[in-house]
């Protein structure tokens, strides 16, 4: 996710801070050290997070856009210049604006602040409770302001090193950005769950087979130089660093099994399937930026042996020279996916499902036609009604009953006089079965019921 450093430069701002008989600095200077130590650590090892730097007091002003140049973002810091008074509101409306016009939307942001303690926690927890809040601890001095960035440092940007395993071939990697434990809401006692650092290859599958299935996160994955003069993630400087490194880039002169597994499911056109942690399992693929450059990504399922359906479990997969019959055939014409279930699933019965406003007036307007027709459809009238009154009581749409109840009852009133009396009967019939199962009492408003033709001396 990108950053946004919010730098207040406000009149407090400064204000001096004595440090014991040392030289006087001003608060300014004590933001300005705390970004400084920031930015040279993402340089070194958080080097693809794109950061942004504003500036606040009465007004805001983007001062550097998005980049991962870090020598602008320092650079800008030491041009600052003092304003007039603090408003947090008018900042906080600027790094909505910057983010959503680079961004969109959708996307996260680390965002921390700290002054105004309990509005910034009720802002928090506005947000949706994503987020914490770092105060330095002790007097105001450039070690608590170390200490307190170092906190930072250590919880949101230390990078993630794992080795990924296949078979006896090895590679270290560095995960962009940090995995973030998953909790499954489902589980009796929710725990949180950590991708290991040590990912293992557990087969690799075709694209087709896969198609896009739903993941949690989404991550890039690069390999980890290992020469005699260089020991880090990559070799290039931050300037160039401004477009995201390619493999063979981050990976130096030396044989690199990522790079090699990189090219391969690019070519091949496959993903791997990965563990990453007890039954919990995601899938590395080549992923195009431009006609010329792409990435190896690595996609996050859903914690569980079985994260998409239609392959069955992860663990029953196997390779296919040990399948009695080439499961795609001789001639690739054939699929063994999707695994089908031994237990006919629930969803694979008739049932109503009502995802557009448009779907449920189909099935209304449906009824109504049927009544208009009256005796002749009587049969067709009563399965329609039936099939609508389930479903609206599946839903608890109880306001749906009473509605059709009373346009059954205006088509009752609108009935010509050239229309079979059988008719009346059965629209006020089925409108009061309606009524009485919109009140949901037990009695009428069970499931397995189904309203059943009014019987009539003119009935049949």
């Amino acid at each position: 996710m990108p950053t946004v450093v919010l730098m207040d430069v406000s009149l407090s701002m400064t204000r001096p801070v004595s440090l014991d008989g040392i030289e006087e600095f001003q608060r300014k200077n004590l933001a300005v050290h705390g970004l400084n130590m920031l930015f040279e650590h993402m340089a070194s090892n958080y080097r693809l997070e794109f950061t942004s730097l504003m500036a606040f007091s009465s007004l805001w002003e983007l001062l550097v856009p998005f980049t991962r140049d870090y020598n602008a973002l320092q650079e800008a810091l030491s041009n600052l210049e003092d304003y007039d008074k603090t408003c947090v509101e008018a900042a906080l409306n600027g790094v909505s604006n910057v983010v959503q016009q680079e961004w969109g939307s959708a996307c996260p942001c680390q965002l921390q602040m700290t002054d105004a303690m309990d509005n910034l926690e009720e802002l928090l927890r506005l947000s949706g409770g994503d987020g914490q809040i770092f105060t330095m601890e002790g007097p105001l001095c450039m070690k608590s302001v170390q200490t307190m960035f170092g906190k930072l440092i250590d919880l949101v940007y230390s990078p993630f090193h794992a080795v990924l395993h296949c078979g006896n071939l090895s590679s270290d990697v560095q995960v962009f950005p940090r995995p973030e434990p998953v909790v499954m809401d489902e589980e009796v006692e929710p725990m949180p769950r950590t991708v290991s650092t040590d990912l293992e290859i557990v087969g690799f599958i075709e694209i087709a087979d896969i198609a896009s299935p739903p993941v949690i996160s989404r991550h890039l994955v690069l390999p980890i130089a290992v020469n005699k003069d260089v020991d880090e993630v990559g070799t290039g400087t931050t300037d160039e660093l401004e477009e995201e490194p390619s493999a063979s880039q981050m990976a130096g002169k030396s044989p690199n099994f990522c790079v090699l597994l990189h090219g391969s499911l690019k070519v091949e056109g496959m993903v791997a399937l990965v563990q990453l942690g007890p039954e919990w399992y995601g899938m590395l693929y080549s992923q195009a930026d431009s006609k010329k450059k792409s990435n190896l990504m690595m996609s996050l399922f859903d914690p569980g042996p079985e994260p998409l359906p239609w392959l069955g479990k992860i663990s029953h997969l196997g390779p296919i020279s040990e399948a009695a019959d080439n499961p795609y055939g001789e001639d690739d014409s054939k699929s063994p996916f999707p695994v089908q279930p031994q237990v006919k699933r629930s969803y694979a019965q008739n049932v109503t499902v009502w995802i557009k406003a448009s779907g449920l007036q189909t099935d209304v307007q449906k009824i109504l036609r049927n009544a208009r027709k009256l005796p002749d459809k009587t049969q067709t009238f009563y399965k329609e009604l039936n099939r609508l009154r389930k479903a609206a009581l599946a839903f608890g749409f109880w306001e749906l009953l009473k509605g059709v109840a009373d346009l059954l009852e205006r088509e009752c009133t609108m009935l010509p006089d050239s229309a079979h009396p059988d008719a009346a009967f059965q629209l006020s019939h089925a409108a009061q079965q309606l009524k009485l199962a919109s009140t949901g009492d037990s009695q009428y408003a069970a499931f397995d019921h189904n309203i059943v033709p009014m019987h009539t001396d003119f009935s049949s």
